[in-house]
């Protein structure tokens, strides 16, 4: 008698009938409760202030909400956060951490910062963890998301012409080759961009500064070059080609493994990219971030 009104703290399976945790108890809970042999049941009572699971849940999802970022409506204290589009998910991880540290009813967790996602992909979690929270502390945690706007940001990506040289020497095998156009291409798809006919050439400069000219009239807006043997410095063929063909030369080296040996340089408007031996595997390497 004494749990009418309350809030149900665990689910109840009573016959084929499921009462849910969170459930608000009616007379007529209370009474399938008492039919299937219950003597009690565990349930709590907001005192004044609280604010009950949902109704914060979708408070303080409503801040977080950005563009190209989708919510859910809150169910079970919980509002999960989507993307609308594929794209690259910037996480504002100091904010997440302090929001995190008001106080232990409430979570966000999220993907990591610099994140690739697909449409629809689930970015972040706000999650309500008792039943229900001080009001005080969900106006505390409104106002530190309000104040510095989303800390979840979501980057389209461009859809971009890729052009891309592969240059070969006498003893490269040609399924090597293949292997390397088939994963270029699956990378450049999977951001949503079109990887032009690549360009097979000779491994020396001037071969590479007439297939990146060829790639420009294709209407390139990105240039990718792969040698036959990877890149040693800014003087090798790959980056000699691109300075031949008036390009220039901006950066050499990352401090990512595997992909240390990338070359970032410029040609005309266009990104002109040496890239690493790492290139021609699937597996994630330092290529990846530098594309996305």
């Amino acid at each position: 008698d004494e749990a009418l009104g309350g809030i149900l703290a665990h689910s109840q399976r009573v016959g084929e009938r499921m009462i849910r945790k969170g459930s608000l108890l009616d007379g007529d809970m209370i009474a399938a409760l008492r039919a299937s042999g219950r003597t009690e049941v565990i349930c709590a009572r907001l005192e004044p202030g609280d604010v009950p699971e949902d109704i914060a849940a979708d408070r303080l999802a409503t801040p977080f909400v950005s563009p190209l970022v989708a919510r859910s409506r809150a169910a079970t204290g919980r509002v999960n956060l989507s993307a609308e589009v594929p794209g690259l998910l910037r996480i504002d991880t100091a904010a997440i951490d302090r929001l995190n540290t008001i106080d232990e009813a409430l979570t966000v967790g999220t993907l990591p910062d610099y994140a690739v996602v697909a449409s629809k992909d689930l970015v972040a979690t706000i999650k309500v963890v008792p039943l229900s929270v001080p009001g005080k502390v969900l106006t505390v945690a409104e106002a530190l998301v309000r104040q510095g706007g989303s800390p979840i940001r979501l980057y389209p990506f461009q859809h971009l012409k890729v052009g891309l040289v592969v240059t070969e020497l006498p003893g490269l095998k040609s399924s090597v080759t293949d292997k390397t156009i088939a994963v270029t291409d699956q990378r450049v798809t999977h951001l949503t961009g079109t990887l032009l006919p690549p360009v097979r050439c000779n491994h020396d400069e001037e071969s590479v500064a007439k297939a990146l000219d060829k790639l420009l009239a294709d209407g390139a807006d990105l240039l990718l070059v792969i040698g036959a043997s990877a890149v040693v410095d800014r003087r090798d063929v790959g980056p000699a080609g691109i300075v031949r063909a008036g390009g220039e030369i901006e950066h050499f080296g990352m401090p990512v493994d595997p992909g240390n040996l990338i070359c970032l340089g410029r040609l005309h408007d266009r990104p002109a990219l040496v890239l690493p031996g790492c290139a021609r595997s699937a597996v994630l390497n330092g290529i990846d971030f530098v594309l996305s």
